[in-house]
């Protein structure tokens, strides 16, 4: 699918290259396939993709490879050809190499085709279109704002005024938000006008399309969560969520994704990670992070890894506060960082960093604009978090994204344009959310004037950036996309049956059945009672239960039932309490819900089974219940899966990808834990 947009202006050009023999990118055959790329390169150095109409492709030998409009096939014999590329005035080749594998199967002799890269100064295009950009454009490849409203409004199509600061500012990448995409149509055409506003190089389209409680697609499939995917032990699964959701981002033009969450939730006081996480192993998360990230990149969408180094073992939102993680760098590798560090290993397109602050990595102490006091410098500030550990120590060189820098974590302490230079000064790549994007850009432009942050600092980021976009395809066309091709893809895409698919068997797998006193599977007979009990989601898990059983009655209460209701519960055959928590007082037992659900379980003799809607923790409230199932999540296909697993339709095998804590420190249900029927 064509994610560019038409240039202006076609005059220019000095060159033609193939994108394949640029140094900076990756490119491999697939399945004897191969898609190549002309470039036309222009007299200010930037770049774009030439017209197809009106290019030749040829080869020199048929018997390895033919060649259709830059579509190359390999034809099974060994050899080498040559696939060159005209516009009539300049032309490229690249080389194509089939041979025997390295390492081939015994019983079937495997052959592997290579693309072989030429070389000259000609491909340094990189460099050529940065030397050719003014500091404004440089700058401006470093700032992803949000566009979530415009003067009240949600913004779900091109405004003139948006289209012009996206061309004033030169900007490299927008994010998009939940009130952004609405539709597949709207979505797909939303973003191909961003696209069309970008004048000469092509934009980061940005979303957090993690799964489970943060999506953001209100037209595709809803899966489960990175604490569901725990829950399965399954990196095929997690490798299969990634490229659906991969598939159908791709699809819309959006060509990056702010996921996968590898922060380790060893803090089940965390407020703001919780079911983000895989769980509480760092090789878990590892595991299926990687899986996940691999699944998403196969689909040529960036994944970022986020939120370094780690907010799992933290009890303070970053949205609200700013929280400290308190261990050494020893610990830190063991727990914290080894996710991350095996995503890099792997390839991760992008890192996003954390506000949080980690003062045994750095204990620089700042001022804060708040109130005067003294506090540590967050990761996302921080020279030695950023440059030192994570460039030098653990070898990244791919993008560096900021957490939002809108979150009071930031915005509190350190004033706008403070936390943007002071970013960029510790490594930051592209900064996220700025807050005030004239006074960040003037900001920004003094300081490189003054010297306090050097050209050369910029061109580094300039650089990764552009090799991001040059290996993801994020290149401007010369030819406009056509929306009438987009379109049909994308609804074909998103939300598809293939996906639905995915999607069911992730939810399936993941349900995990934590206590069970006899009391599951239910089988009711047609003419016996069925209750839920519950508020947040409870109408979604009555719909859920109904669907398995007719007879099921709700009754919608936040805390404990009067009379009436309680002897509407007398004659069920079973009941389910559904409670929902996403923090510490939630599921105290003190709080409302978690009185209702005690007093279901000591007023009345019939069963009583609790779903854990969203936090798996809520049992530490209510642990004398009947039964317990763990969904991780309030999506439709979590509530089918808990009610199929009620009635035995779906035999849970999720295993808990976090300890439930008990009493004096004692486990009340250990990682690992999970029944079958």
């Amino acid at each position: 699918m064509p994610s560019t947009a038409a240039a202006d202006n076609h005059a220019g050009v000095k060159d033609l290259i193939l994108l394949e023999n640029v140094p900076e990118v990756e490119s491999s055959i697939v399945d004897n396939e191969v898609n190549l790329t002309a470039l036309h390169i222009y007299e200010d150095g930037h770049f774009e993709i030439a017209d197809v109409e009106k290019l030749t492709w040829s080869t020199t030998n048929k018997n390895v490879a033919v060649v259709d409009g830059g579509d190359v096939t390999l034809s099974g014999h060994n050899g080498r050809t040559f696939i060159t590329v005209s516009d009539g005035t300049y032309k490229d080749r690249v080389a194509i190499d089939h041979k025997p594998a390295k390492k081939p199967n015994k019983k079937k002799p495997s052959f592997e085709g290579k693309i072989v890269k030429q070389q000259g100064d000609r491909y340094e295009i990189i460099e050529q279109a940065i030397e050719g950009m003014t500091i404004n454009e440089k700058i401006g490849q470093m700032l992803m704002p949000d566009f979530r409203n415009w003067e009240g409004e949600n913004v779900t199509e091109m405004l003139p005024e948006i289209e012009q600061i996206v061309k004033d500012y030169h900007l490299g990448g927008v994010i998009l938000f939940r009130e952004n995409v609405v539709t597949t149509e709207q979505t797909a055409k939303l973003v191909a006008d961003y696209q069309a506003a970008a004048e000469k190089y092509g934009l980061l389209m940005t979303i957090d399309q993690e799964g489970g409680i943060v999506t953001r697609l209100q037209s595709g499939t809803d899966m489960p969560g990175n604490m569901a995917l725990g829950a399965t032990r399954s990196s095929q699964i997690s490798y299969d969520v990634g490229e659906a959701i991969g598939e159908e981002l791709h699809a819309l033009g959006i060509n990056m994704n702010l996921a996968p969450v590898l922060d380790v939730n060893n803090n089940p006081d965390n407020p703001v990670i919780g079911v983000r996480s895989f769980g509480e192993s760092p090789e878990l998360v590892a595991d299926l992070g990687v899986a996940y990230t691999e699944g998403l990149q196969s689909t040529g969408v960036a994944a970022t890894a986020k939120h370094f180094p780690g907010h799992g073992d933290t009890a303070v939102d970053s949205h609200l506060g700013l929280p400290e993680v308190p261990y050494d760098k020893e610990r830190l590798m063991e727990v914290e960082l080894y996710p991350f560090q095996q995503a890099m290993d792997a390839g991760v397109d992008a890192i996003m960093t954390a506000h949080v602050t980690f003062p045994k990595i750095d204990d620089t102490k700042v001022i804060s604009k708040k109130d005067g006091s003294k506090i540590s410098l967050p990761a996302t500030l921080s020279p030695k978090v950023l440059t030192g550990l994570m460039r030098e120590e653990m070898g990244y060189d791919g993008v560096i994204i900021t957490d939002a820098l809108n979150m009071n974590a930031i915005a509190e302490h350190f004033g706008s344009v403070d936390a943007v230079i002071r970013a960029v000064k510790a490594g930051t790549d592209i900064i996220l959310m700025p807050v005030g994007l004239e006074k960040v850009v003037d900001g920004l432009l003094e300081a490189v004037e003054t010297g306090e942050i050097s050209v050369e600092r910029i061109e580094q980021s300039v650089e990764r950036i552009l090799t991001l976009k040059l290996n993801r395809g994020v290149i401007k066309s010369e030819t406009a996309p056509e929306m009438n091709e987009i379109l049909a893809n994308a609804k074909k895409v998103v939300g598809s049956e293939a996906h639905k698919q995915v999607e069911q068997k992730a939810a399936e797998k993941s349900i995990t059945l934590v206590k069970n006193e006899d009391v599951l599977p239910l089988g009711p007979s047609a003419d016996e009672k069925v209750v839920v009990v519950g508020n947040s989601y409870s109408n979604s898990l009555y719909q859920a239960v109904r669907n398995h059983h007719e007879n099921t009655e709700l009754i919608q209460a936040s805390s404990p039932l009067n009379e009436e209701q309680l002897s509407q519960l007398e004659n069920a055959e079973a009941i389910v309490a559904g409670t929902y928590t996403y923090n510490v007082n939630g599921r105290s037992e003190s709080s409302s819900q978690m009185q209702l659900v005690n007093q279901l379980i000591e007023k009345l003799d019939t069963p009583v089974i609790g779903v854990g809607i969203r936090n798996p923790y809520d049992i530490m409230a209510y642990p004398r219940i009947d039964g317990y199932l763990a969904q991780y999540g309030f999506r439709e296909a979590s509530f089918e899966a808990t009610a199929a697993t009620l009635f035995g339709e779906n035999n849970p095998t999720g295993l808990l990808p976090i300890t439930i804590p008990g009493e004096n420190g004692d486990a009340l249900y250990e990682f690992g834990h999970g029944l079958s029927y």
